[in-house]
């Protein structure tokens, strides 16, 4: 439910063997340390970083910076130099552009911002800014990737770079889709999409990428058909893309198809998604391209493939820690176990799935939860409960700015009201309903 993205393409890099023995040798002194304190990971990453980051950081995956080396030993009660058996280089701006290629998304991070407090020069802060910008997008960090993609942006406008301008203008548009702000990411991608087809050249996919923007932001707002047709334009340029570029455009095609009632080709194109997906290793965006299709599967009736695309779905981002995705994941489990007839196992799951949600801020999957939870609660004939159930998740459905989830929500809790007697507050829910656009 409410699944469709962004498109987020990145090349792939690998570090040298230097660096990945030193990322190794910190990794075991990290995961040492922390037992000896007494620490899960989760309570090492504290509200900084995330449980998936610092099992990274043991497994030797990702090298710390040393920001994110300094938080964590002061953590543990440790000189940072007791992880170290070198001099830590300082930060290169090629080690932070790999950390950014490669999908180190936090480690960039920290990486670009060390670098900018040392950066004076307009054009280099500029460059910095956008790399930041785009990490912090990555990592879903809107309210962050505004900040430094509209810095980016207003340098470049000034040293009359407008294919740099663009690339930071998307990314401020990315964070505003993060931030639940269609309408303006909406703008700035229609603009975009404008200038590149009047002949600014940015980047070869670049229009690509402007296409699938405006079919999440569309899908998001509840414009399921608008959004198709924006994939559908994209479709002739995704032939020449690479297996993970083209899947994240099936995916996103495949998500479209769903919510515009077409099930069975939802579940075609996300079989050929998840295909490419696995091919390339990419297994936190198979996990969220098999729960998309246990949706899918679940539309069409068939509640044994449904959960055993969710199942998997919910091994991989265990194994891989994302608990944003999880959220997500449990809320479908829950949904397939209400169709199963099984609504103590929905009820657990439900309050599992907004639980997490909560703690990751991950809202639609709250809202999502809240929902099955009140439809829950209306089927078991607690109205005093369900009403207070469906008063969260319409509040939950206003915040998003999204028509499709307000007029949903309202209809069925219009429902609810009409059926305990309540025809006055049933007319005023469905009047709202019925103005919303």
């Amino acid at each position: 439910m409410y699944t469709s993205a962004m498109p987020r393409t990145s090349t792939t890099a690998r570090p040298s063997a230097h660096d990945a023995a030193l990322a190794q040798r910190i990794g075991e002194r990290i995961r040492e340390a922390r037992r000896r304190a007494g620490l899960t990971q989760q309570q090492l990453a504290g509200d900084h970083y995330t449980k998936a980051y610092v099992s990274a950081l043991e497994t030797g995956i990702a090298r710390p910076s040393m920001v994110a080396l300094t938080y964590l030993s002061q953590r543990l009660g440790l000189p940072p130099s007791h992880f170290l058996d070198e001099q830590h280089p300082a930060w290169s701006r090629l080690e932070v552009d790999m950390h950014l290629a490669a999908g180190e998304w936090q480690a960039a991070a920290d990486g670009y911002r060390t670098l900018l407090s040392d950066q004076r020069d307009e054009p280099g802060r500029a460059e910095l800014l956008r790399g930041l910008a785009e990490a912090e997008a990555r990592m879903d960090h809107g309210r962050q990737a505004i900040a430094a993609a509209s810095e980016a942006a207003r340098i470049f406008a000034g040293l009359q770079r407008p294919a740099d301008e663009a690339l930071s203008r998307y990314w401020l548009a990315y964070g505003l889709y993060e931030s639940d702000n269609e309408a303006d990411a909406r703008g700035l991608l229609t603009a975009l999409l404008e200038r590149v087809r009047g002949g600014l050249a940015v980047e070869p996919d670049f229009e690509l990428r402007l296409l699938m923007a405006l079919a999440a932001v569309e899908s998001r707002s509840g414009e399921h058909a608008r959004s198709l047709s924006y994939l559908e334009a994209a479709r002739g340029m995704a032939a020449d893309l690479d297996d993970r570029r083209r899947a994240t455009f099936l995916f996103s095609l495949a998500v479209s198809y769903r919510e515009t009632g077409d099930v069975e080709a939802a579940i075609r194109t996300g079989t050929q998604g998840l295909a490419l997906y696995r091919a390339a290793g990419a297994e936190l965006e198979s996990a969220g391209i098999e729960n998309d299709l246990a949706l899918a599967y679940l539309a069409a009736g068939n509640v044994g493939r449904a959960r055993e695309m969710a199942d998997q779905a919910r091994e991989q981002s265990e194994r891989l820690g994302d608990d944003r995705l999880l959220s997500a994941i449990l809320e479908t489990e829950a949904q397939i176990a209400l169709a199963g007839g099984d609504q103590a196992a929905a009820r657990v799951l439900a309050r599992q799935s907004a639980e997490l949600a909560r703690a990751t801020g991950n809202q639609l999957a709250l809202m999502a939860a809240v929902l099955t939870g009140a439809r829950l609660l209306r089927d078991a004939g607690d109205a005093v409960a369900s009403e207070e159930a469906f008063g969260e998740a319409a509040a939950l459905a206003r915040e998003s700015g999204s028509p499709s989830r307000v007029r949903e929500v309202l209809r069925e809790w219009a429902d609810v009201r009409a059926a305990a007697g309540d025809h006055r507050g049933a007319y005023e829910l469905t009047r709202e309903a019925l103005s919303v656009n």
